[in-house]
């Protein structure tokens, strides 16, 4: 399809009074052939590879930058499943190494963030698998760049309560080596993890994609609020359809800059993730097109409704747009990063039983919410497997990305600065699911699963 004139100034009025941008490139790199028995030289077939992309990355995307105006707030890195390519150096000093060698990659070359220090261990471990949990504490409190992410569950494997048994105890611990607990920040517990998602924490680059894929990451709720508030009469069939209309614009500007940027990258264009991604900055808030809907604030009851309608018509104007829509691709609702849900958790309007059915519509889950750092590890293990058995049984991709704050209790405000904003420490439910949780083993399946 191309693109004329009126729709390059009608994206651009969204660039300059609406927040529009793109929220980051992800470029994907298939590490696997690094590997070596020289674990030195592994190393450094890692550092060298990733720099070579990094620098053609940033150098690219600040030209498109500058010529055509659009912002892209974010160069960023996804590399294969880490625990896939240490099996043959599988010790724990050594994933130290591994982790601060991508961090060192990323900081050397002008990248943000890096994605992909994880594991998918949704019907058992591995050995590395194991190793990898056990050393995040340290991973994601020493390294500065460097993003984690599990895949405990898939709703054609059931969910591995075992994995989900580790990690309370791995959160409380990274918490206590890194301040504020920012570390739990840079970690997120999938189920249905896409192997194309350009956003961080979650970001890798899956088995199943090619050497190296450049994924687009847009976002623009303050674009969507901006024809919603012109929009105050309009029944939600209406209501639906100018949001579509909106996302289908959105989601052609990133479309544009996506695919310009792998052509001069020469590496495969992958996917344009549609998700509305918040941010601290006014007007750019989820929360904030929810209560424009005619949601008093977010977390009131009719809230639920008025997600799913957004969550709907995001989905449906970005498959309009584009035969290349994947990743998550819908609506985060995270509490620090979005001013909105910050003022809500502090006026009482919303409580994690509210934002847990908050999520059973929304795309990713539980995102950047902080809890005391009293909450037993039992409890926080009951908060994650509750959320990802929202996304098994829906068939979903759901995460938590959970912070226990050392020393903060329920009511307190930890301000983590930045992109991580300002987290209201919420309220759990103190009694525990610990004797059901220690039961351990695999949640079958649902007979979703059984498609073939």
């Amino acid at each position: 399809m191309a693109f004329d004139l009126e729709e390059i100034y009608e994206t651009a009025s969204m660039i300059l009074s609406q927040n529009l941008d793109i929220r980051t490139t992800t470029l994907g790199v298939n590490l696997k052939d690094c590997i070596d028995s020289d674990f030195i030289a592994f190393r450094q077939k890692v550092y060298d590879r990733l720099c070579g992309h990094a620098a053609s990355l940033v150098a690219e995307s600040d030209k498109l930058e500058r010529k055509y105006g659009i912002p892209i707030v974010n160069k960023r890195l996804a590399v294969t499943p880490v625990s896939l390519i240490m099996e043959t150096h599988c010790h724990p000093e050594r994933f130290l190494q591994m982790a601060g060698t991508l961090d060192a990659a990323a900081r050397d070359s002008g990248i943000d963030f890096i994605g992909g220090f994880g594991a998918q261990v949704q019907k058992g471990f591995t050995r590395a698998d194991r190793m990898l949990i056990d050393t995040l504490p340290e991973v994601l409190s020493r390294t500065e760049r460097v993003c984690a992410f599990l895949n405990v569950g898939a709703t054609v494997a059931g969910l591995n309560l075992d994995a989900v048994n580790l990690i309370g105890g791995m959160l409380k611990e990274t918490a206590s080596r890194s301040e504020k607990g920012v570390g739990c920040a840079k970690l997120v517990v999938f189920v249905n993890a896409p192997e194309d998602n350009p956003f961080m924490a979650g970001a890798f680059h899956g088995t199943g994609e090619a050497d190296a894929a450049l994924n687009i990451g847009i976002s623009g709720p303050g674009v969507v609020k901006r024809v919603v508030e012109k929009n105050r009469d309009g029944d939600l069939t209406q209501l639906s359809e100018i949001i579509k209309r909106t996302v289908f614009k959105i989601t052609r500007a990133g479309e544009l800059i996506g695919r310009e940027l792998s052509a001069a990258l020469d590496i495969p264009f992958g996917i344009v993730d549609i998700s509305l991604a918040s941010t601290t900055a006014r007007g750019d808030s989820v929360a904030g097109v929810i209560e424009a809907f005619g949601i008093e604030k977010i977390g009131a009851h009719g809230s639920t409704l008025a997600v799913a309608l957004l969550m709907d018509a995001v989905k449906k104007g970005g498959a309009m747009a584009s035969g290349n829509v994947g990743g998550l691709s819908g609506t985060f609702i995270p509490i620090s990063e979005d001013a909105g849900m910050i003022d809500a958790v502090c006026k009482g309007a919303l409580g994690l039983d509210k934002l847990e059915a908050l999520t059973a519509v929304c795309s990713v889950g539980l995102d950047m919410f902080a809890v005391p750092g009293q909450t037993p590890a039992e409890i926080i293990n009951g908060i994650i497997a509750d959320e990802l058995a929202i996304g098994i049984f829906n068939n979903k991709t759901t995460g938590v990305r959970l912070i226990p704050v050392p020393g903060k209790k329920a009511g307190d405000l930890v301000e983590f600065g930045g992109l991580l904003g300002t987290a209201p420490v919420m309220q759990v439910n103190p009694f525990s699911a610990g004797d059901f949780l220690k039961r351990g083993g695999r949640l079958p399946a649902p007979v979703t699963s059984m498609r073939n």
